[in-house]
């Protein structure tokens, strides 16, 4: 390269590491060689790829050049650690120290030698305690903790038994085990090592000593302890609290000091500790089989610690494990060398001192020590951990040192300040052991022999083992040393030892605990002065509520007046809750729980140990007291009272919570703006916090056996508040006999705590929160499942009382109709009591099939341990469910559901799968048994079994607010003596309302579809033997049985399709269909009934169509023949005058044609045609439907001539003595009263039939029988629905009125068919037309415009008008019914009552209730002209019709061109063929005397016709009004609509509410909404008033009633049904659901008093409290509506 003059240059594209040689050359001048070598590149992106405790792994780029290799230098603190060289661009540096700091150097070294600068990097090797963390997959885990609600989650890995594959699963292995109290938990080994080679399919193995021999040990496993103090490490408080509980009942030592090998340092497990109860029976208490039940962190024991010393040949642990077991039971308390992965070296549990306890059970010859003492056990060298060894030489009365150097022990012990006695123990065997090194030892530490305990070679295990325990007894028996864990935490203190008490939101929890528990001295005064509103003021609330609903006392008294009574005293009681200080106790329980959730979590366990402490306490005097006094069977009275005191001094968190629920619920009741209410609207929030974080809620108070509903549903609204949307719950309940070990069953199942053998008497029934992780969602279709356990059945503590059996129907009432899955737990050995909850059992399950819901069951036979069980249990089992199906019977007559024969019937149940038997819980004999391990694995095959059934209740899952309804609607429902009678729920109600919007889905689509097919039928039938006919049959009664056969096979189809429908809809998983599965069969029969009455109408409608064209048949050929005579006569006539060949003016051909008329005429024998008398048909139609109702009819019907009937208006007349006729007691109408009641419903059949024979009118046909028998069809309906006391005397003359008046109608309308088709009349019309057609012939004029205009306007026209007015009736109901209030026939009472009270018109109130299918046929007529008043509405559907008839036409003008005829009469013909099935065509146009006109042009000249048509027709369409075109309409949109709404027209045979059932055949009658009878016209007999009981609250009440039905027998009102089998009046679905109608009865008393010839109603005062909001939202509660709460 060449350069100017200067002084340097760069030379580019070099390789790093080379060695260049560059020759200068200046021209003209000598030449400079010069050597230059590149710099090596160092490598490059230097990155740290992988990091362990002891070890690094480093990654980089190659860089360019001839690298040979890397060199690598690892140092810490400036000084070289390790330097390595690797010919890859990757190393891992080995033998490192944990957590240091290293700094990495890393080199390019050149195939030349050349080495880079060092490329540089820093990392930290991970500690110990991260390593293992990060290798058991918790690094998570390390700074934020593992959480209850974590540990109780419900995913894959708790119901699958996959065999661990790495150490990530280990550990969430071990927890599943544990947290189910299964002993094998510690059994943490991945697979197993010793698998032998197999040689071939046979299964024989090879023989391979050397393999044999290499087997690796444990070593690259986990150690057991290791994995106990990860887990310990990595979860909170609470966890740790629940493990060592688990731990304890598996009998494994529990940690008292935990290390963390990071920091050095330890922490006393105190808190961990404190959840841990234990029972035991000291010598003392021996005699009297009594027991002490301490908290075992309080007890004051002597704890004997065991230490090592350098390396030992004794194994501690396992020496530890035959100390403690006895020869009959031997159980590794302590993880020792032996067990499985126990060789394992251990990582971060050395220093680990753990905590076990031996607690005698009071028999000599079984106890180990007679007194209870704790032992502790050191892992690792007390060398090492002088802090532990420290403490615990401290603590202990004894500490046991093994060691084998002598001398080592003595350097330790004599620095140690220690306080217990000092046992040496050693193993004379050792190679390291010296004995007089140890008499040196125990010379200078004053120790005696008996401090010295030795294994010589004549010792075996046993001897040894015998020797150490007499030592342990020894230092047991001195109890001058004695400590408590909790004292222990001064020890920890001084020591510098952690104490995990000592956090500050645990001590803010104690503190606020101990500030309300340390005031309690007297637990029943305590309660009374400081939790006074959930006491005897709630108690009473609850007695009021109860007779609320059962009303047993009230006597003679007025119903509605003693409730009303009731409620004042409620609003009493709930007004002196609220003038009650909130106490000092509750203000500070409420501070603490709206405290930061740890806090407040830490102080809801203070609570909850403080309190039971206190309660275990005073019962234990209590049982001691009644030990006492039982021994004197004289002293009843005092074992009574003290009976009443052991179930008044259970007190725990429940009642706080009870407390703040009623304070809550009081503060209701205040204003909204009252500053204390608004104070405590976060309490139900707080509530739903607690139950995500795994505290549970109590449902059913215990003490009262009420559930605060209020308090209880605003929590649970909260909580959906919280989780939505994952809010689907599944619910899994338990019942059983008390002390059956129901909760320990769920504990063990789910890893939950209910509380057992707390000391407390444990009632109620309390709920628990458990998360369904996101891998098994899809199979549980939920995101929780609830757990509910319940107290006992069968109580002792409730035995005393007089409502025990009550109380326990009720309750196993709501938590089976709560549950989808309910296990009944049954302890064999008691055969009695099995019987008596298997009785409460199964009337529960009955009633929760009676309600629509079947959950499913699974029994538990516990204490069961055979293996051959199940098999030897097969008779057991027949003999359960025989017994089952037994009980099914009686339970079933009692609940008046005779039709329930056997348990299977009521739910799902297989005897060979829905049983399960449990082994013993206990392993031997407690205190010191563990868990059997049989019973957790059973209890896990039960819990997967269970998780398959909450599988398959996908269809039942609810979200959380459906179950908070299933709560207040099964509550409410319970408080009624009859459950099945009183249940009513809002999804219960939803599912019902959702099948019945359904299925009126399907029956319009149905009804629409046989509309249109009728039309086009009757279409047809008028095309008939025309040019329009569309059929090759000639004769016509064969083509009406094709058509009737066409219409059975739609109709057959329409049926098979509504039936499938119903049965998918019952398939489908969403939507809680179950529910309705009890209207499942009426729904199926209305869809057949339907189909019968639809099949019935069709027929008539073909039938009368068909008749009427019979006689149209014999007009229509004489008037062909006429018509043929005359067109020839004026073809004849054309010709003639043709012939003259002079020129005819207008007025010459018009006398010829006129001669030629009259000449003609003359020739044709026309006469007129007959009227038929319709009287005569109609009277014989009318005697033929009275036929059979007896000879005095006939006599009735021969005295008045139909024609003398129906003149004027009816009034009925009743015959004979007036008297009055009784209906209920003390109530009745008056003689009055029931002819008025006749007169009402005489006007509504009158105007019923009115319609109808209007309507046919309306159609301009001939009179046909059908006409008739329809309207005398609708008199029998209504006649036979009407209860209204009916004589033969009033049916016959309002059949012969209206029949009358009938007659009289189509009489002229049949006079008027007649004379608008007579033939001679028809003739003289169409004279004008033949007479312009002859002259337009004769002068050859082109008669194509003229006759498509004739043809369009006569023939096109009508057809069009009539066919969009046949078709828009059917428009309109479709519109209609998108609208909510035509949904169902329950959304339109509640629209057409919301309606009524806006408009606060009496009249309107006075119409609806006296004239109510009057009043909703006026209210729908009004609701349509309403919405389709305006222009727009109607405007779409009449340009769609017009629209597809002008497209038709012109397809049809299009085929007849196709088609090429010679005239245009046949083009006509064409085209009217091809509209034969759509429209009907007027022939009167077609017959003309044509020319030969061109075929195109007359096309031509249709088409702009057609143009002109279409928007005289949209003028026409938009001129008309609403009203004039409704007149027009085929289908009367306003009469479908009411038919749809008006139900079965059935009303209530007490307040006459119509019956709001969906479907047309069912087989019970219900109402929404029941209103007081006075507006009934009920009054008292005596004062005349109104009276204001209402039969939703009758019914439950011991009053009587009698009526003619009662053959004027007095029966109970609660036996309605022995007389009206079809109605189901439904108490009140809450006290305020008949607000709607109390508040209008009150506003117009007076009024209705006036109108109905009464005195106005007493009304009770709690009526004349309600308003108009609240009305409003009765209507709402009443009909399902969403309320929000206020």
């Amino acid at each position: 390269m060449e350069t100017e003059d200067c002084s340097c240059v760069d030379v580019e594209g070099l390789h790093p590491g080379t060695d260049y040689t560059f020759t200068i050359t200046r021209i003209a001048e000598t030449v400079t060689t010069l050597s230059v070598v590149t710099e090596p590149v160092p490598p490059e992106a230097i990155r740290v790829s992988d990091v362990s405790n002891e070890s690094l792994s480093l990654q980089w780029d190659v860089p360019t050049g001839e690298v040979k290799s890397f060199i690598v230098a690892c140092s810490s603190d400036g000084e070289l650690v390790q330097e390595l060289n690797t010919e890859t661009n990757t190393v891992t540096i080995t033998s490192l120290r944990p957590g240091v700091h290293y700094a990495v150097h890393v080199s390019t070294q050149l195939r030349n030698g050349r080495i880079s600068k060092p490329a540089v990097i820093s990392a930290k090797t991970m500690t110990d305690l991260a390593f293992q963390f990060e290798d058991l997959g918790l690094k998570d885990y390390m700074t934020k903790k593992i959480s209850l609600s974590k540990i109780l989650e419900i995913d894959e890995k708790t119901i699958t038994d996959q065999p661990v594959k790495c150490k990530s699963e280990i550990f969430w292995y071990f927890l599943k085990k544990l947290m189910m109290f299964n002993v094998t938990a510690r059994n943490v080994k991945l697979t197993s090592e010793c698998d032998l080679v197999k040689d071939d399919a046979s299964g024989k193995t090879k023989l391979d000593l050397k393999n044999l021999l290499n087997i690796p040990n444990a070593g690259g496993l986990l150690n057991p302890l290791d994995l106990i103090t990860a887990l310990f490490l990595c979860s909170d408080g609470f966890v740790q609290q629940e493990l060592a509980l688990k731990m304890s009942m598996c009998q494994y030592s529990v940690p008292l000091l935990l290390p963390n090998c990071d920091t050095k340092q330890c922490t006393l497990m105190l808190w961990a500790l404190r959840g841990i109860v234990k029972k035991y029976r000291p010598p003392a208490l021996s005699e009297s089989k009594g027991f002490m039940e301490e908290r075992i962190v309080s007890s004051e024991l002597p704890l004997i610690s065991f230490v090592r010393l350098g390396e030992c040949s004794l194994s501690k642990s396992e020496i530890l494990n035959k100390l403690l077991s006895n020869s009959q039971q031997y159980h590794d308390t302590f993880v020792h060398h032996n067990m499985e992965c126990g060789d394992s070296p251990r990582k971060i549990s050395n220093g680990l001192a753990e905590i076990t306890w031996y607690l005698p059970c009071g028999n000599k010859n079984m106890d180990i020590f007679s007194e209870p003492v704790a032992i502790a056990n050191l892992r690792g060298d007390i060398e090492s951990y002088e802090t532990q060894f420290s403490f615990l030489c401290q603590t202990s009365a004894a500490v046991f040192v093994f060691f084998e150097s002598g001398l080592s022990v003595f350097k330790l012990l004599n620095h140690q300040n220690y306080k217990s006695q000092i046992f040496l123990v050693g193993n004379v065997q050792s190679k390291t052991f010296s004995l007089n090194d140890l008499e040196q030892v125990a010379i200078k530490l004053g120790l005696t022999n008996s401090n010295i305990i030795l294994k010589n070679k004549s010792m075996n295990d046993a001897d040894f083992v015998k020797c150490l325990r007499k030592s342990v007894s020894d230092a047991v028996d001195n109890q001058y040393n004695k400590i408590s864990v909790e004292k222990m935490a001064s020890v920890a203190h001084e020591l510098g030892v952690l104490v995990e008490e000592d956090s500050a939101e645990c001590q803010a929890g104690k503190k606020n605990a101990d500030a309300i528990t340390a005031e309690i001295e007297n637990i029943m005064q305590y309660k009374k002065y400081q939790l006074p509103l959930r006491g005897q003021i709630w108690s009473e609330l609850t007695c009021l509520e109860k007779e609320e609903f059962r009303l047993q006392k009230v006597g003679s008294q007025n119903i509605e007046h003693y409730r009303s009574n009731l409620q004042e005293q409620k609003s009493e009681l709930r007004k002196k809750q609220n003038s009650l200080a909130m106490s000092p106790a509750m203000t500070c329980f409420i501070s603490a729980i709206s405290s930061q959730c740890i806090e407040r979590r830490y102080f809801l366990k203070w609570m909850q140990i403080n309190l039971d402490n206190l309660s275990r306490t005073k019962l234990s005097d209590l049982r001691e007291l009644y030990k006492e006094k039982i021994r004197d069977l004289s002293n009843k009275e005092e074992l009574k009272e003290i009976d009443c005191q052991l179930s008044s001094s259970s007190l725990g968190v429940e009642h706080f919570f009870r407390e703040m629920g009623q304070i809550y619920e009081a503060s209701l009741y205040l204003p909204k703006t009252d500053l204390s209410r608004q104070q405590l609207q976060h309490l139900p929030r707080l509530c739903a916090q607690l139950l995500l974080d795994g505290f549970p809620l109590e449902l059913v108070d215990g003490d009262t056996s009420n559930i605060p509903l209020r308090w209880v549903s605003d929590v649970l609204s909260q909580l959906n508040d919280l989780v939505s949307p994952k809010n689907k719950i599944l619910v899994v309940t338990v019942l059983g006999v008390q002390s059956t070990g129901k909760s320990t069953l769920l504990n063990t199942m789910f890893g939950v705590q209910f509380a057992v053998s707390s000391g407390r008497c444990s009632r109620g029934a309390f709920m628990l929160l458990i998360k369904v992780s996101e891998d098994i969602k899809k199979d549980l279709n939920c995101d929780f499942v609830v757990i509910i356990d319940t107290e006992g059945l069968k109580s002792p503590e409730l035995a005393q009382l007089d409502n025990s059996h009550e109380h326990d129907n009720e309750l196993a009432t709501l938590v089976v109709g709560l549950s989808d899955v309910t296990i009944i737990n049954i302890a064999m050995e008691n055969s009695t009591e099995m019987k008596d909850i298997l009785q409460i059992v199964v009337h529960a399950f009955l009633r929760m099939k009676e309600v629509g819901k079947r959950p499913k069951c699974q029994f538990v036979h516990q204490n069961v341990s055979d293996v051959s069980a199940h098999e030897k249990n097969l008779r057991d089992r027949k003999l359960l469910l025989e017994q089952l199906n037994d009980m099914t019977q009686a339970a079933a007559k009692m609940e008046k559901k005779e039709e329930n024969k056997n348990f299977t019937d009521v739910m799902e149940y297989n005897p060979e799968t829905g049983n399960c038997y449990i082994p013993g819980l206990w392993n031997g004999n407690p205190p010191m048994a563990p868990v059997n391990v049989g019973y957790s694995e059973t209890v896990y095959d039960l819990k997967k079994n269970i998780i398959q059934l909450l599988g398959k209740c996908e269809s039942t899952s609810k979200n959380i607010l459906e179950f908070r309804d299933w709560i207040n609607s099964l509550w409410t429902a319970v408080k009624h003596e009859n459950f099945i009678f009183s249940f009513r729920n809002s999804l219960v109600a939803d599912a019902y309302m959702r099948l019945c919007t359904e299925y009126n889905k399907w029956e319009w689509e149905f009804k629409k579809e046989m509309y249109t097919w009728v039309t086009d039928a009757e279409t047809r039938i008028s095309n008939f033997g025309t040019v329009a006919a569309k059929t090759t049959i000639s004769n016509l009664r064969e083509y009406i049985t094709e058509l009737k056969s066409v219409a059975t096979t739609e109709l057959t189809k329409w049926e098979t399709m509504m039936l499938d429908n119903l049965k998918k809809y019952f398939e489908q998983p969403e939507g809680h269909v179950y529910l309705a599965e009890g209207y499942r069969e009426e729904f199926s029969n209305s869809i057949k009934s339907l189909r019968k009455q639809t099949e019935r109408s069709v027929f008539d409608q073909i039938t009368a169509a068909a008749d009427i064209k019979q006689g149209m048949e014999e007009l229509d050929k004489i008037r062909a023949t006429y018509t043929e005579k005359i067109e020839k006569a004026v073809c004849a006539l054309i010709d003639k005058c043709r012939k003259k060949q002079v020129k005819m003016t207008d007025k010459q051909l018009d006398e010829s044609f006129n001669k030629m008329w009259a000449e003609t005429l003359k020739t044709l024998s026309i006469s007129a045609l007959q009227t038929s008398n319709i009287f005569t048909s109609v009277s014989h139609q009318l005697r033929t439907n009275l036929s059979h109702k007896g000879s005095h009819a006939c006599e009735l019907l021969s005295e008045r001539r139909l024609q003398d009937c129906g003149l004027e208006p009816f009034t009925y007349t009743p015959k004979g003595q007036k008297k009055k006729i009784r209906l209920k007691v003390l109530e009745w109408f008056l003689w009055t009263d029931l002819v008025k009641a006749k007169q009402e419903i005489t006007e509504i059949i009158i105007s019923t039939c009115n319609h109808c024979v209007n309507d046919k009118i309306m159609r301009r046909t001939n009179y046909h029988d059908t006409y008739i028998q329809e309207i005398l069809h609708i008199i029998d309906e209504r006649l036979n629905k009407t209860d209204v006391y009916k004589d033969i005397e009033f049916e016959v003359s309002l059949k012969q009125h209206i029949c009358g008046s009938a007659a009289r109608m189509f009489q002229k309308m049949h006079e008027d068919f007649i004379q608008e088709n007579d033939p001679y009349r028809r003739l003289e019309n169409n004279k004008v037309k033949l007479c312009a057609d002859f002259k337009d012939v004769f002068h050859e004029r082109d008669q194509c415009q003229k006759k498509a205009e004739k043809f369009t306007n006569q023939c096109l026209e009508p057809a069009v008008e009539d066919f969009v007015y046949r078709s828009l009736g059917l428009d309109i109901v479709d519109k209609m019914l998108t609208r909510e209030e035509f949904s169902t026939r329950m959304s339109f009472q509640y629209s057409i009552l919301m309606d009524l009270i806006s408009k606060s018109d009496f009249k309107s109130f006075q119409s609806y209730i006296c004239s109510y299918e009057h009043y909703v046929k006026s209210w729908i007529t009004d609701r349509v002209k309403e919405i389709f008043s305006s222009e727009s509405a109607l405007c779409e559907f009449e340009d769609r019709h017009l629209q597809s008839c002008i497209d038709r036409i012109n397809a049809a003008i299009k085929k007849a061109k196709a088609e090429k005829t010679d005239s245009l009469k046949t083009f006509a013909e064409n085209i009217c063929k091809e509209l034969g099935d759509k429209l009907v065509i007027s022939q009167d146009a077609l017959f003309m005397v044509l020319n030969k006109a061109d075929q195109d042009q007359f096309a031509h000249w249709l088409n702009k016709c057609l143009g002109e048509m279409t928007k005289a027709l949209r003028d026409k369409f938009k001129n008309t009004t609403f009203e004039k075109k409704l007149t027009h309409l085929r289908v009367k949109p306003q009469n479908e609509l009411f038919n749809r709404v008006i139900g079965c027209g059935e009303q209530c045979p007490f307040c006459k509410i119509p019956c709001d059932a969906g479907g047309k055949a069912h087989t019970e009658h219900f109402a929404a909404l029941h209103r007081p009878d006075g507006l009934g016209r009920y009054r008292w007999d005596g004062s005349e008033q109104l009276t204001t009981d209402i039969c939703s609250s009758l019914v439950v009440s011991n009053m009587h009633f009698e009526c003619s039905a009662t053959q004027n027998k007095y029966i109970p009102y609660k036996r309605y049904k022995d007389i009206y089998k079809d109605w189901n009046i439904r108490p009140d679905v809450s006290l305020e659901a008949s607000d709607y109608w109390k508040y209008v009865m009150n506003k117009y008393n007076n009024e209705f008093a006036e109108a109905l010839y009464a005195k106005p109603a007493d009304i009770p005062t709690s009526w004349k409290k309600i308003t108009e909001e609240q009305a409003k939202k009765s209507l709402k509660e009443s009909f399902y509506r969403e309320v929000m709460s206020s």
